[in-house]
């Protein structure tokens, strides 16, 4: 047999505790989630917050970030649930994997809004605040492909190729032949780990950028946005999984690459101006005065 390197794919997306299925996607998001609000919370208290607000709005935020996020897979893919011989209650089934992060952070942006309304704070301080955070999710997050053996690109012959298995979803494990052997469908360019790598570039940049020079108000989220879509561009002219057109191009090729316009621009508008702090200029979260809750800022 001829020798050959590659990235190997798990057989397992899934395991059961009683009558639990746990999926590693699903571990992957919490994961994620879990870290975006440690670092966001850090981030939140450096610029005069208060311990917990964080929480308190990621309780509005997860929850509409997940709902907008498959959505927006729903939406521009219907055909893999809603064409005859389709089963329509898999639109429902996140833990196969379909989260468009696009209607993640609208509706997350959304959910934050309303978190930070009731709270009393500033919602584009929560927002630079928790965005390296979430860039980090991001990249944790892929990892769920991983385990699902999807977001993977053209075949490759590259030492790092990527070995993806015919999966079955519901039972969580690879599909067999006849021999009781894992199925494989080839070997192909592993997007989603250059994705992850990108996402974990950008958070460390958004970091070492807003520590260095104080970026103004709304300019880091702006900065996570561009730097994000800028590798997803590149990364969805790599990828060969099912996809939507439009004149050739997959439909979030195009949405990364308005977005990152858009982003940059608003970067370059927003970087210079007066650093962004937790509280709403006239009042905290209980009406007293935003100074008796300022706090040195760290650049964390």
């Amino acid at each position: 047999m001829t020798n050959q390197t590659f990235l190997p794919s798990p057989t397992v997306s899934a395991f059961h505790l009683g009558p639990l299925t746990i999926h590693f996607y699903a571990l992957c998001i919490i994961a994620g989630i879990g870290v975006a609000i440690w670092l966001g919370s850090r981030r939140w208290i450096a610029r005069g917050g208060r311990p917990g607000q964080v929480m308190d709005v990621c309780l509005w935020a997860v929850p509409g970030g997940i709902i907008g996020g498959r959505l927006y897979h729903v939406i521009t893919d219907p055909e893999l649930y809603f064409l005859p011989g389709r089963n329509p209650w898999n639109a429902f089934a996140i833990w196969d994997g379909g989260l468009g992060i696009w209607g993640a952070i609208a509706l997350g942006c959304v959910g934050a809004w309303i978190g930070c309304r009731r709270a009393g704070v500033s919602l584009i301080a929560f927002l630079d605040a928790v965005a390296p955070g979430v860039i980090f999710a991001q990249a944790l997050g892929r990892w769920g492909n991983w385990f699902n053996n999807e977001l993977y690109g053209d075949p490759t012959t590259l030492p790092w190729k990527l070995q993806i298995h015919q999966m079955d979803q519901g039972a969580g494990t690879a599909a067999t032949d006849a021999s009781g052997h894992a199925i494989i469908l080839g070997y192909y360019q592993p997007t989603f780990l250059y994705e992850s790598l990108w996402c974990l570039v950008v958070g460390l940049a958004l970091l070492a950028l807003d520590r260095r020079y104080k970026l103004g108000a709304g300019a880091v989220f702006a900065c996570y946005a561009a730097g994000y879509t800028a590798g997803r561009f590149v990364f969805e002219l790599m990828r060969s999984d099912y996809a939507n057109l439009i004149f050739g191009l997959r439909v979030n090729t195009w949405v990364a690459g308005l977005i990152c316009l858009a982003a940059a621009t608003a970067f370059m508008l927003l970087r210079t101006r007066p650093r962004s702090t937790a509280f709403l200029p006239t009042a905290g979260p209980t009406g007293a005065p935003k100074t008796q809750h300022s706090r040195t800022d760290t650049g964390v």
